[in-house]
């Protein structure tokens, strides 16, 4: 048997990319409904599979045309006010998007359209928890085409008085380090660290919920803030700043700093892929998670994409739940 030049370049071609890790998109559409956070409006939502190399968005079902479309990147990210808010070009909004973009990084989620018919992701319970069930309902499979991450070539950090976040390089996956510092007595110091491993996500932080503080709860409304919010989506400490009002106490001893990774990682989801490296977060929220990518994208030899190499320390590394087949081009 004859084996030309092309035979064998297509071969290793075919083992070079087999040997990858590909693209996950949802196995089956599943929807939710409740209410926003901030907005306080009824919303209804729907996570759609979508095809391999088109990345997360949101498609605004209550507006017609192409401004409904709002991809999930870095660059479209408008108000960091007590939330992450996506603004297109038209000016159509989606906001509270972090916990639902942390649930589809940690469960390595790259492509998927969520329909919803209003302004806000719904809240939930506050925490990612929720979003994760949705995902695990649906169900996850692999795309005809590599996963594609981005690699931190150097140090890069922003700071804010004695707020900074940074950005490493790591041989490995993705770690968060996460330093919190409040004058409450329920809260205080804490500190947690977690890598991104498979399931890590969802045993030390997809549970954690949002919180805020009683003494709050009057000024954020009257700036059109915290209107959905209640002891069923929030952890509210007193108005001394040193007790939990929920009746159910804390889902987590360190509930609070485990809250701000979970926010952080749908926060750097807005990279548009997975980063490999390690982010460093002190007293960090969304504005600085915001700028911390821009300065990184704004230096062209700060990082690199590339493919993950199955069974590498990066793949290890990195959220990766199993998924049910290979969706061929999809």
């Amino acid at each position: 048997m004859k084996i030309n030049k092309t035979d064998v370049v297509a071969a290793l071609n075919s083992s070079a990319e087999s040997n990858v890790i590909r693209q996950r998109t949802l196995k089956t559409a599943i929807g939710c409904s409740g209410v926003g956070l901030h907005s306080g409006a009824k919303v209804t939502m729907v996570l759609q599979p979508a095809p391999a190399n088109s990345g997360i968005s949101f498609r605004r079902t209550d507006i017609a045309g192409r401004g409904a479309i709002v991809p999930a990147l870095w660059s479209n990210v408008g108000d960091t006010r007590m939330n992450t808010c996506l603004v297109n070009e038209a000016n159509v909004q989606v906001g509270t998007v972090e916990h639902l973009l942390s649930a589809l990084a940690g469960m390595g989620i790259d492509n998927c359209v969520i329909e919803i018919n209003g302004p806000e992701v719904p809240v939930m319970d506050g925490s990612a928890a929720p979003f994760l069930f949705l995902i695990e309902c649906a169900g996850t499979v692999e795309q005809d085409a590599p996963r594609q991450a981005i690699r931190v070539l150097k140090r890069i950090t922003v700071t804010d008085g004695d707020k900074s976040a940074t950005l490493s390089p790591s041989a490995g996956g993705f770690r968060l380090n996460f330093h919190i510092d409040f004058a409450s007595a329920a809260i205080g110091q804490q500190d947690f660290s977690v890598a991104l491993t498979k399931g890590a996500f969802k045993a030390e932080i997809s549970r954690a919920r949002t919180f805020g503080f009683e003494h709050e709860v009057a000024y954020l409304r009257a700036n059109g803030l915290a209107r959905g919010g209640s002891l069923d989506n929030a952890v509210v400490i007193d108005s001394t700043g040193s007790r939990v009002l929920n009746d159910d106490g804390l889902r987590y001893g360190d509930e609070f700093v485990r809250h701000k990774i979970l926010d952080a990682v749908g926060d750097l989801s807005l990279a548009g892929a997975p980063l490999l490296g390690i982010y460093d977060g002190v007293r960090s929220g969304h504005a600085l998670n915001n700028l911390l990518l821009r300065k990184l994208f704004a230096d062209q030899t700060a990082w690199a994409t590339t493919t993950i190499a199955a069974g590498s320390a990066a793949a290890q590394g990195l959220a990766l739940a199993a998924p049910d087949k290979l969706a061929v081009n999809s």
